[in-house]
């Protein structure tokens, strides 16, 4: 049911063709109540496609009654007439849900750069049929609409004494953090005040997915966004709600990680006994970065010398020649030497867990990525054919 599991949610995808597959392509998720609390993080690029830029502008004041997606067509850099686009949607979703436009999120997701009124009219076509679709059961066919190269789609659920987390994501290619990452549609019936929904939401994108770092290439359409009906009237204590959060986030992340395009490892980089959570964040970071040692495991070749060569290029604290590493349950070096055979190590299989240990404090952090494919570098070659 995913967005549409919580109570006082509504959802519906259609197809109005501006993917050529005739899936669906434009999605509606509207907030019934009591509330009507929003919260939103949004991409750090300074390069953002319209959609962001007035989404911004609506959650400002924490109120939102809905959120309208489409895929197939990015709207970015499309200059004054895609922003009149976006100003045009949330209009139109406003007057035939008789709410303000001002309460009306907006996202899409697409080729960056093209938009025509083709483009717009069916934008617009999908937004009143979709609406005009709206069941407490469409949340199945939400996830779907706003999938562009996915191959499945994602959604997530977390339930705990009395109220609900559901929520929807895409993304493939692009997954890099900057306080968001790909779009993701979050929902609760649990009460929240504005300023818990924000606080929590930024909580859960930090340690999930803030830590999704597929390829290294930051989208200009990242939102992640969260909707509050307070439909259960439960109040949850505060943990309890950030943990459950944080579950559904790093559950979508991982799905998130597993679809990258052309992808044949997923990689889960654990960085230990740092310093500072920043620096085992840098650390990590610094290794899903490196096309070396992504290359390296596309080729199963256990090359831990590459792990060494990228976190010694980060400001974190740490001694390089005392520093160990293990892959998939072999210490293959430790303090900054050989250890186990290389060919100890097994990466047949699409998992495959790092653990970085710098020996230095007590804080950790995890970073997912993928390795380097040369199906990655042909679908994104002819991404736009």
């Amino acid at each position: 049911m995913s967005v549409t599991a919580p109570q006082g949610f509504e959802a519906a995808g259609v197809a109005v063709g501006l993917k050529s597959t005739g899936n669906p392509d434009v999605a509606v998720v509207v907030n019934r109540g009591p509330l009507k609390v929003g919260a939103a993080v949004f991409t750090s690029n300074r390069a953002k496609a319209n959609p962001i830029i007035w989404s911004q502008q609506v959650v400002a004041d924490r109120t939102v009654e809905a959120i309208v997606l489409n895929s197939g067509g990015a709207n970015c850099f499309t200059g004054s007439f895609g922003f009149q686009t976006t100003h045009q949607t949330a209009e139109k979703a406003a007057e035939l849900l008789d709410v303000s436009a001002s309460d009306i999120l907006v996202c899409s997701t697409g080729l960056i750069g093209t938009g025509d009124e083709a483009f717009r009219a069916k934008v617009l076509t999908g937004t009143e049929q979709a609406i005009a679709e709206l069941n407490a059961d469409g949340g199945a066919a939400a996830s779907e609409a706003i999938m562009t190269t996915d191959s499945v789609s994602k959604i997530s659920t977390y339930q705990r004494d009395g109220w609900t987390i559901g929520a929807m994501a895409k993304g493939a290619g692009m997954l890099a953090p900057g306080l968001a990452t790909m779009l993701v549609v979050i929902t609760t019936d649990a009460v929240l005040t504005p300023v818990e929904a924000d606080e929590h939401l930024r909580a859960a994108t930090r340690v999930s997915f803030d830590r999704l770092d597929s390829d290294g290439c930051m989208s200009t359409n990242d939102q992640v966004s969260l909707l509050v009906s307070g439909a259960s009237g439960v109040e949850p204590e505060a943990e309890a709600f950030r943990l459950g959060l944080i579950d559904v986030c790093t559950n979508l992340a991982v799905q998130l990680q597993a679809d990258a395009e052309g992808a044949s490892h997923d990689i889960t980089i654990q960085v230990i006994h740092a310093a500072s959570e920043d620096d085992a964040v840098e650390v990590g970071r610094s290794v899903a970065r490196n096309n070396l040692f992504k290359a390296a495991i596309f080729g199963n070749d256990p090359n831990w010398g590459r792990v060494l060569a990228a976190i010694g290029t980060t400001r974190a604290e740490f001694d390089p020649y005392d520093v160990d590493v293990e892959i998939n349950g072999v210490r293959v070096c430790t303090e900054g030497g050989p250890d186990r055979p290389r060919e100890d190590v097994d990466l047949t299989p699409r998992a495959t867990n790092v653990t970085i240990d710098l020996r230095v404090g007590e804080e950790a952090a995890t970073i997912y990525t993928n390795d380097l494919t040369h199906d990655y570098v042909h679908e994104n070659s002819a991404y736009s054919s």
